[in-house]
């Protein structure tokens, strides 16, 4: 499916969707409590489907009415499990140690770029802690139970790595201690996980950057509710500050969610005409937020910089090249120097035909640019927004956007 966008600024009200983060994290605390949960606003979309299917695999029961996902946690997990991870990282890297923590033969299958999303980490801890990998590659095949004890694990290439040990810690015999051997890079979603996995009756001790787990911890049902999710409402808030005038609803303004940054990032770089000039940011906290801070970047005056943004390499696309291609191919001036983004604003961009790269972060973000586009801007499968946030583009014309769609 292409979108044929003609330029608009956009106006209204906007419900930014529930975290996808939060969405995970709440199904699997809930997934893993011995009784059931009800889980307010859980986010419907391609990559929370695949986190529900597998936690169903695993033995929970998930049902959702009127709006109210009622999780009942697993009894008896099985003795081997299929399960089909799509194409998301977080699913693979989340419950690959649940099931080993459970003691679960099982075998991880997944498609698009998720066969070149690295687990180095579980690979290179997990046969020293009772759990064999048959193969090494996707598909996934692991056999045996985790045992407690260190792991260490480098922080440079996912959090999710982390996030993903914590689930399985209180599960075992023992205490284990997460030894972080690099700093760690997106800790705000660390930082969410500690916060679900409290809501749901487990704590976690966070000392000199490493994290330690008391074992035989239990998981306790909950009544929780997902709040809206900020890297989604990074589009509209630059959108506003391309010239657009949105009220932006749903966001908690206490959210320890890292992508908040944005309206901060946004902020300081008025200035006293009202203008907005060139930024210099660090994103190795905010990853997600790249796409759409070059965007907004390309309209700025003067010179941007984006920075730590080497692990954007690895994402449903390589999101540097990805995004650098698409802008340049408008008339940007975005430039790519040792995994860094440079970038020199400029007035306005021509249309023409885009790739999404079948990424959703791109997609969206190529929407939003559209609005200083010249002319009409073609986004071709446009329907990978699914991913993160299949309404995207009912929302967008919500608010004044007029596109066309087309079937190939």
């Amino acid at each position: 499916m292409n979108i044929v966008i003609q330029p608009r600024t956009l106006s209204g009200r906007v419900v930014i969707p529930p975290s996808k983060s939060i969405s995970h994290r709440a199904l699997i605390c809930a997934a893993l409590a011995k009784g059931e949960s009800e889980i307010t606003g859980v986010l419907q979309c391609e990559d929370i489907d695949a986190t529900t299917e597998a936690l169903t695999a695993l033995g929970a029961e998930i049902r959702t009415e009127n709006g109210v996902t009622y999780v009942k946690g697993i009894e008896k997990a099985p003795e081997y499990a299929e399960i089909n991870c799509r194409e998301s990282g977080s699913t693979l890297r989340f419950i690959i140690p649940v099931a080993a923590a459970l003691g679960v033969e099982a075998v991880f299958t997944g498609c698009g770029k998720l066969p070149t999303r690295p687990i180095t980490p579980y690979l290179e801890q997990f046969p020293k802690h009772g759990v064999k990998f048959v193969s090494d590659t996707l598909p996934y095949h692991i056999k045996g139970k985790l045992d407690s004890g260190v792991y260490p694990v480098t922080g440079d290439i996912s959090s999710q790595f982390i996030t993903g040990l914590m689930f399985a810690m209180p599960l075992l015999e023992g205490s284990s201690t997460i030894q972080l051997t690099s700093p760690l890079q997106s800790k705000p979603y660390a930082d969410i996980t500690v916060h679900c996995m409290r809501d749901f009756g487990i704590e976690t001790l966070e000392f000199n950057g490493n994290y330690s787990i008391k074992g035989v911890q239990q998981f306790k049902p909950a009544k929780y509710s997902v709040e809206g999710d900020c890297s989604q409402a990074a589009f509209f808030a630059v959108a506003n500050a391309l010239g657009s005038s949105i009220d932006i609803a749903g966001i908690n303004p206490a959210s320890v969610q890292g992508d908040r940054e944005v309206f901060s990032i946004i902020d300081n770089m008025i200035t006293i005409n009202g203008s907005y000039s060139g930024f210099d940011v660090d994103a190795s906290d905010i990853p997600d937020l790249v796409p759409i801070l070059t965007v907004l970047a390309s309209f700025a005056e003067g010179d941007s910089h984006i920075r730590g943004c080497k692990r954007l390499r690895i994402k449903e696309s390589d999101r540097l090249v990805s995004i650098s291609t698409v802008l340049n191919s408008l008339g940007a001036n975005v430039r790519i120097v040792n995994d860094e983004l440079e970038i020199t604003g400029v007035r306005e961009l021509s249309g023409g035909v885009c790739s999404s790269f079948n990424d959703h972060r791109i997609a969206m973000s190529l929407a939003i640019a559209s609005q200083r586009c010249t002319s009409t801007l073609t986004i071709t499968n446009a329907e990978c927004v699914a991913k993160s946030y299949p309404t995207f583009f009912e929302d967008f014309r919500a608010l004044g956007g007029e596109y066309d769609v087309v079937i190939v």
